[in-house]
């Protein structure tokens, strides 16, 4: 968990850890990663929960029965629930995809796998992911746990973050660069 230091620095990741602690302490860790994977699932086909999580009009108790009555139709653990509803008391909804991804990261290096961002233009298919997951591993020497978005601004190509390390292949990239070239 060499990641741990740095995700502990932002408000996300101090969530993010206390419900790693909690999903460790109770051997949850899976079903609390299920449970955050059908969350950012929700959220990113969902103009509604989105609005709910990043509104600042809802009320503190609005905001949490909202959250509630999610938890309970997604069937999210418990766990997940609870600091859900934390997040709400705290109006800190807004804080639900970082803490997504910093879960995901500590869990990725509690299993020993290294977690990769992966950013395409198109929606990748299963065998294209596992492709890439081979090839991460050849090159990062461990497991990889692959995180995918798609963003259609980059044209074609993938754009990778590893930790700290980014590789850019992109089209979008590539154009810009020969811009800059053909500049002088």
């Amino acid at each position: 968990m060499e990641n741990s230091s740095g995700i502990r620095a932002s408000l996300a990741g101090r969530y993010a850890t206390a419900l790693f602690a909690l999903a460790t302490e109770n051997k949850a860790i899976d079903a609390v990663e299920t449970s955050l994977a059908t969350l950012g699932q929700a959220m990113t086909e969902s103009d509604d929960l989105t609005a709910l999580t990043s509104s600042p009009v809802l009320s503190r108790a609005d905001a949490g029965k909202a959250i509630a009555a999610t938890s309970k139709s997604l069937q999210l653990d418990e766990l997940t629930g609870n600091v859900l509803g934390v997040l709400a008391a705290n109006r800190r909804l807004d804080q639900i995809p970082a803490l997504i991804r910093a879960f995901t990261t500590l869990s990725s290096g509690h299993r020993g796998e290294v977690t990769a961002e992966v950013t395409s233009a198109h929606p990748l298919d299963d065998a294209q992911v596992e492709a890439l997951k081979m090839q991460l591993k050849k090159r990062v020497g461990s497991d990889v746990s692959v995180s995918t978005s798609v963003d259609p601004s980059i044209l074609g190509g993938l754009v990778v973050k590893i930790g700290s390390q980014m590789i850019d292949s992109s089209i979008k990239t590539r154009l810009n660069t020969l811009c800059q070239a053909m500049k002088g």
